[in-house]
């Protein structure tokens, strides 16, 4: 588990992570619960401000999410009507044993301490039930996202995740994995928003934050693919990775 400061972070700025952060694939949520019909009964683990558990909740699946932070559980009631918000964390799921046909997580599982996580996960499920964390990565092949990537010291690549999540403990199967490609478009303003909601950024000195802005305003000035721009199509690769309970 990386810094639990930046972790619990995004409170403070959680209208506007939901508002900058970008939707999941309907497609990759579909891979990730294949074999599951509608209405499976589905966890959102780190759930965040609710943007994973609209996109099941869209395809008819029931969702309980589970967050440690209160500001993102405030936004997550706001936001999405129709699932209940319990405080919890991936170590400490207050779910009875074998609750859950699919456990999912967007973007959260870098931050679990993963010894412990995997264990209330496997308890949570039921047997044959699905686990299946998700990330949206900006596709840094494109030359502009690398920039950004470099200014803003935002990480997490494709070849670095397939790297690193490689088991999720001895009560789940090895994980398979698959990719999905979309895009979001956004006004200059917005991809500043955007990365106003990293948690490098919200954890970082009042002048390091300072810093990053000026140094994206000027990309957004000067790149070619940006400059003048009202519109900024801006890339992503979604990785999905899925294992099934023992």
């Amino acid at each position: 588990m990386t810094d639990p400061t930046q972790a619990l972070s995004f409170g403070a700025a959680a209208a506007e992570y939901d508002r900058y952060r970008p939707r999941y694939p309907q497609a990759a949520l579909r891979w990730a619960l294949d074999g599951l019909a509608a209405p499976a009964r589905t966890v959102d683990l780190g759930a965040g401000t609710g943007i994973l558990a609209r996109g099941l909740l869209a395809l008819g699946h029931e969702v309980t999410a589970v967050e440690p932070d209160p500001g993102m559980r405030a936004q997550f009631a706001a936001t999405t009507p129709g699932a209940p918000a319990l405080a919890g964390s991936a170590e400490s799921v207050p779910l009875p044993d074998g609750y859950a046909d699919a456990v999912l997580v967007g973007q959260a599982y870098h931050w679990f301490d993963r010894q412990r996580a995997h264990s209330e996960i496997a308890r949570v499920l039921r047997p044959g039930g699905v686990f299946a964390p998700v990330w949206n990565l900006r596709d840094d092949r494109v030359g502009w996202v690398n920039d950004m990537n470099r200014i803003a010291e935002i990480g997490g690549t494709v070849d670095r995740l397939l790297g690193d999540v490689t088991d999720f403990g001895p009560d789940l199967d090895r994980p398979e994995w698959a990719e999905f490609t979309h895009v979001t478009e956004l006004t200059p303003e917005d991809l500043l928003g955007m990365v106003g909601t990293r948690s490098y950024h919200l954890t970082a000195t009042p002048e390091r934050r300072r810093q990053i802005d000026r140094e994206l305003r000027a990309l957004l000035d000067t790149h070619p693919e940006l400059a003048g721009r009202e519109a900024i199509v801006l890339p992503y690769r979604t990785l999905v990775f899925r294992a099934r309970r023992r």
